[in-house]
């Protein structure tokens, strides 16, 4: 683990995939709403999928596809950042709405959008 960017993970006592895993920062974050168009928070997400993208390739190397993202204010259920990393299929199907975006009302909001928002802009000269 990178001391700059610590992290912390857990599989998640909700039994709704394959398997699903929460890659949390140590650093205290309330929501995916206060990540900032920085490097240290376009890093920190970076690391975060990273993180997750190994343990899924380690624990789940037979899954058909795996997601990695995100739930936005209000649909949040702890006030501490942390990223859904899941080995798919949901199981049973019908669960995959809780991981699912809804557009302009929030929900579930995948993790390449993130780091798309939260790319620092890069200089230019003239």
């Amino acid at each position: 683990m990178n001391s700059v960017l610590p992290l912390t993970t857990t599989r998640s006592i909700i039994y709704d995939q394959l398997v699903h895993y929460l890659v949390i920062p140590v650093e205290h974050i309330p929501t995916v709403k206060n990540l900032q168009r920085t490097n240290e928070d376009h890093q920190l997400v970076s690391h975060m999928v990273k993180v997750g993208k190994d343990l899924l390739s380690r624990d789940a190397p037979k899954s058909e596809e795996h997601r990695f993202g995100f739930h936005q204010p209000p649909f949040n259920s702890i006030d501490h950042l942390h990223l859904h990393c899941l080995a798919l299929p949901f199981i049973p199907s019908w669960r995959q709405v809780k991981y699912t975006p809804l557009g302009p009302l929030g929900g579930f909001i995948d993790a390449e959008k993130v780091l798309e928002k939260i790319k620092p802009e890069t200089e230019v000269y003239s």
